[in-house]
């Protein structure tokens, strides 16, 4: 074993001594089909006493670009010695490669579909690796089962799977570091862009239709009903409504892009 690699095992040996280390799930399959629960199932059986965080299972469907943002605002509530899994894969089965992302800390496995490129941006030391390892019985459509979650329970328990190092993934450079798009909506109604709120003006009005929506601090800030954006928990710009569904009201879908112009 290299030197880089004998480096990171006993790392993750002493977090794992110390009980320190959890999975984290984020995937695109909803919480009323079996898959979600089929994965329980394997880290319980190959990693018992590590503890599972069901992270997001409503990511949109397919949309890996989607993902890749709100999974980058959503790690960095992580645990430093978190392993998250990360599975939008439309294309498992195909000829896409299998990879581990480390980032200060942190692991990422999962498809290299684009799904970890804004979460490799940010940090300040990451590293990728293609996976080499199989299981014995591996099915052609579902990785996250038989390929990811296995991977993520030798990693917790210290033990590294066969992998080549300084893997290059997919090239995703042509994604903005922000992206003016909803990319997600809770059950509330409210609508999530892929824009850093941080990087935004609060004297920005965002326009949706012939809909300008203008900046509040919070839902209590406004009348019931009333549109406006903010900077959410995590870190990314939300159109929303207080006590009303924005995205309704406002007619907003998953994938709508969001115009930006200047208060004055």
């Amino acid at each position: 074993m290299c030197g880089v690699w004998a480096t990171i095992a006993r790392g993750l040996k002493q977090l794992t001594g110390n009980v320190l280390c959890m999975i984290i799930l984020f995937t695109d399959f909803g919480v009323y089909d079996p898959y979600v629960g089929q994965m329980h199932a394997v880290l319980a059986q190959r990693a018992p006493g590590i503890q599972v965080i069901d992270l997001c299972h409503h990511v949109p469907n397919f949309d890996i670009k989607a993902g890749a943002y709100l999974l980058a605002a959503l790690v960095q509530e992580l645990p430093h010695d978190a392993i998250c899994v990360g599975v939008v894969d439309p294309g498992v089965g195909g000829r896409r490669d299998a990879i581990m992302v480390r980032a200060d800390g942190r692991w990422f496995v999962g498809p290299d579909n684009g799904l970890f490129a804004i979460v490799m941006r940010r940090p300040r030391d990451v590293t990728s690796y293609r996976i080499d390892w199989r299981p014995a019985a591996l099915s052609n459509s579902f990785h996250g089962r038989d390929l990811f979650a296995p991977v993520a329970a030798m990693l917790a328990q210290g033990t590294l799977p066969a992998s080549t190092s300084e893997h290059l993934p997919m090239d995703t450079k042509h994604w903005p570091d922000d992206w003016d798009a909803v990319i997600y909506i809770d059950h509330y109604g409210n609508a999530i862009t892929g824009l850093r709120a941080s990087n935004i003006d609060i004297g920005t009005v965002l326009e949706l239709g012939d809909t300008p929506v203008h900046y509040a601090r919070t839902f209590s800030e406004v009348p019931p009903g009333q549109p406006f954006w903010y900077g959410n928990s995590f870190g990314l710009l939300e159109i929303a409504m207080n006590q009303d569904h924005a995205a309704q009201k406002l007619e907003i879908s998953h994938g709508d892009r969001v115009r930006i112009r200047s208060a004055g």
